[in-house]
């Protein structure tokens, strides 16, 4: 009888194991078809471009090919659900960015989470935004512009990209950290020839966007909204040197459904990691206006899950709502 139990336990342990061990080989020879990596943005535009750069790299190092999948619409939450609703095998994964963490609370009706429903894998590095203000604007200096804000309540214009994304966002955390109010003016096109001709006063843009008219002098960077320095412009202090605690920073990653193999994702990390850290790569990312990081699925996670709960503070404190 004792022996019956011994071999029937053995049996159990064996059955409970062979799934986990057959993931694991499974994951060792990941992948063995094509991987879609889906962009909840046009082709051609910033985040399109570093998804197609990351997936062309990971195309030569694993062998396979890693196609780019454009599905546009409301705010990136259409790529998003469609990675959620995917089968957690390996091969669809998300370009994530930091928009995500934004509309989970922007968007009152998302039938998903992203902290609940993603699975974090790797960043890919952020995307720093920088504080410009029209040089007729008499402040050199975030001091100096809190001052001249507060002195003149409500006559400066804050332009963005458009309501509830991330230009908007880093300029109302902005307001409220320094305590000064700032005209929101919304655009749903480039707004920079308003900028440069002084119809808007300030705004917080990819460095990438307005880096040649900083050189050139037509816009004066007060400070970069990272919570170090930018390798982009090394010289400009951080917003946060003045109000401590101010880090408003874009990144880009790779997500993937719940219930992916987690062999599968440290796998992927580990490509994404050295990717990165590259040193042509680096170079290339740079270039794009994203500065590398490499980051744990931990880390990667816990990123975005505190971003998450920042960014659902800010939008509560500015009552902001999209139509």
């Amino acid at each position: 009888m004792k022996l019956r139990r011994r071999k029937f336990l053995q049996l159990a342990a064996v059955a409970v194991s062979l799934p986990c061990a057959l993931r694991i080989v499974w994951a060792q020879d990941y992948p063995v078809r094509p991987v879609r990596i889906v962009v909840g943005f046009p082709a051609g535009v910033a985040p399109d471009i570093v998804a197609r750069v990351i997936g062309e790299a990971l195309s030569e190092r694993l062998g396979q090919q890693f196609v780019i999948e454009n599905r546009p619409g409301a705010g990136s939450n259409i790529g998003t659900e469609i990675v959620v609703r995917s089968p957690p095998d390996g091969y669809t994964l998300l370009l994530a960015i930091s928009s995500g963490a934004i509309n989970a609370t922007l968007y009152s009706n998302l039938s998903f989470s992203l902290v609940r429903d993603i699975a974090p894998v790797a960043m890919i590095g952020l995307g720093p935004f920088v504080m410009v203000v029209n040089p007729k604007l008499p402040a050199k200096t975030v001091p100096e512009f809190i001052a001249y804000a507060k002195a003149n309540p409500g006559k400066i214009n804050m332009a963005s990209q458009g309501t509830g994304l991330a230009s908007h966002l880093m300029g109302e955390l902005f307001k409220m950290m320094a305590g000064v109010n700032l005209i929101h003016v919304p655009y749903r096109d480039n707004f920079t020839a308003d900028l440069l001709g002084g119809q808007v006063q300030v705004a917080f843009v990819p460095i990438t966007n307005v880096i040649e008219h900083i050189k050139d002098g037509r816009l004066r960077a007060l400070a970069v909204t990272t919570a170090k320095r930018s390798e982009l412009l090394p010289g400009i202090p951080t917003i946060g040197e003045f109000l401590p605690g101010y880090d408003a920073t874009g990144w880009n990653g790779i997500g993937a459904p719940k219930g992916t193999p987690s062999a599968i994702i440290e796998k992927l990390n580990k490509e994404i990691g050295a990717i990165v850290l590259d040193p042509a790569m680096k170079a290339r990312l740079i270039g794009l206006g994203i500065e590398p990081l490499a980051m744990t699925p931990a880390e990667f996670g816990q990123r975005i899950a505190d971003d998450t709960e920042k960014w659902a503070k800010v939008i509560k404190f500015a009552n902001i709502k999209v139509e």
